[in-house]
């Protein structure tokens, strides 16, 4: 299975990855709040993810890694 992993404690919740990913499975967590104040983004359905890493090309943070199954 293709894996994302967010470095939630760094980021700065500003939705870019939600808006790029073609399955819509990224969001803004509306309860979670990281030490910087931000809602990080979260994935709701990494069986989905097809690990195109646009998420991660688009994230000014750089706090998204993609791991492509093999």
């Amino acid at each position: 299975m293709n894996k994302v992993t967010i470095r939630s404690d760094r980021c700065r919740g500003c939705g870019l990855c939600v808006e790029v990913c073609p399955k819509k499975i990224l969001t803004l967590s509306g309860t979670t709040l990281n030490a910087q104040g931000y809602h990080p983004a979260e994935v709701t359905d990494m069986e989905k993810c097809i690990a195109c890493a646009m998420c991660a090309t688009m994230c000014p943070h750089v706090v998204i890694r993609v791991e492509r199954d093999v």
